[in-house]
């Protein structure tokens, strides 16, 4: 069977970005002047996720280093509800692989999947919040806002979701997502929201927005009072900001690795366009990808292969490399099981492409439209197929870097991943 050809393409996004981190975040709180509510001697838990946040661990220590300077004591509280495999020490492991370390930051991190109930919601929801958290005289609530995978609304994916599914833990992220079954979004993420504010001693905010080239965009200082309001207005600039797949039609989309570093769902729902539906778009999908083809899981992940189930085909490595139980208790904690399905899968890559070109119509497979991505946060150089070359040459924010050219396998059969592919790259 031929296959299609296939060149490097650089997309170009609007890319604002922060140059001095720990400046920024220095700024940002100093301008909630903190030394007037927090005492000197007191402790703040500083929350850490699960998700590969560019400069986390810059952001963890600069931080850190604040509240020193205004006489607190900090310390870094893992929040990430059932990751890690629901253990603290799974959760520790994840975020010091990450950078977050005692010796960098210069904080003692205490991780439990100890909660205590702070009150019961409207609906009659217990709210869980992190033990050492709610041992800690105050809290920064730290997370990047973007678009959520799942869920649509003014809120999505940041402050907020951070002191419901991150400081709930395991316990609150299965009673969260069980009750979103029942309730809407926005019902439960505001009222659980409102229970935080108001009994777990938060302090701020310190929101992050990434633009398209997975770089720290923007840091924001967020009053406790403004949370709502801040992350509404974040959450617009995160969706403008976020970055996009070339083309908003794909036959086969081969994707070299997924994780929960990458995303909740282990591929950006929002990129590949099945946010509202497991295996295909919707009308309310921007992009839509006729197969998905997983070639493997990032290192990150620890083994947790949520997401898997949203594609079609994957290769036996990287259904060999799923840790079942992690991979199990992510999807049932986030009410969504059918994301941890194995898809088909061959020995190789070459394997899985032959069948998978076979499955998208009546299109002969030299024509079809593939693009090749590292992952769904970094888009900023793609490979793609040459039946997309009329559009790249209208088109001024796409730039053709290499030739078209046979598809790049190793020795096994398996692909070049994209970072290694196209090593002939023309001069810019």
């Amino acid at each position: 069977m031929g296959f299609p050809r296939m060149a490097r393409v650089r997309q170009k996004f609007h890319a604002p970005r922060v140059g001095d981190i720990a400046g920024e975040v220095e700024r940002q709180l100093a301008g909630l002047h903190l030394e007037k509510t927090i005492q000197p001697g007191e402790t703040v838990a500083i929350t850490a996720g699960s998700r590969g946040i560019a400069n986390i661990a810059e952001i963890i220590k600069a931080s850190a280093e604040h509240f020193k300077r205004i006489g607190a004591i900090p310390i870094v509280v893992p929040a990430m509800g059932s990751h890690g495999g629901g253990t603290a020490a799974g959760q520790r492991e994840i975020i010091e692989s990450y950078g977050i370390t005692e010796e960098f930051t210069g904080a003692e991190i205490r991780s439990s999947m100890e909660t205590v109930i702070l009150d019961t919601t409207p609906q009659g929801i217990p709210v869980h919040f992190d033990k050492h958290a709610f041992e800690a005289d105050h809290v920064l609530v730290c997370g990047r806002v973007k678009p959520h995978t799942g869920f649509v609304g003014e809120i999505e994916s940041g402050l907020h979701k951070m002191m419901l599914i991150g400081l709930g833990k395991h316990e609150g992220a299965k009673i969260y997502h069980r009750a979103i079954l029942d309730y809407s979004f926005a019902e439960i993420i505001k009222a659980v929201a409102d229970v935080v504010l108001q009994r777990g001693k938060v302090v701020g905010g310190l929101a992050i927005v990434e633009n398209a080239y997975d770089e720290t965009g923007l840091l924001a200082g967020v009053a406790p009072g403004d949370f709502y309001d801040r992350e509404k207005e974040l959450l617009v600039t995160a969706k403008e900001w976020m970055p996009r797949l070339p083309f908003d039609s794909v036959e086969l989309l081969i994707v070299d690795e997924i994780g929960k570093n990458i995303s909740g769902s282990g591929m950006d729902t929002n990129v590949i366009g099945r946010k509202f539906r497991d295996r295909s778009a919707t009308q309310r999908d921007q992009v839509s990808c006729k197969r998905i083809f997983v070639r493997g899981l990032t290192n990150e992940t620890h083994g947790n292969a949520c997401g898997i189930g949203l594609s079609e085909f994957t290769n036996q490595r990287t259904a060999d490399a799923v840790d079942r139980n992690t991979t199990k208790i992510n999807c049932i904690t986030g009410g969504h099981p059918s994301a941890g399905a194995i898809p088909v899968a061959f020995e190789t890559d070459r394997e899985v492409i032959e069948a998978a070109l076979q499955t998208v119509g009546l299109t002969e497979p030299e024509d079809v439209c593939v693009v090749q991505i590292a992952d769904t946060l970094h888009l900023g150089e793609v490979l793609v197929s040459e039946a997309y070359l009329s559009e790249i040459e209208t088109r001024d924010d796409l730039e053709l870097l290499t030739d078209f050219g046979e598809m790049e396998f190793d020795e096994q059969g398996n692909l070049i991943p994209v970072a290694a592919a196209g090593a002939t790259a023309l001069a810019h």
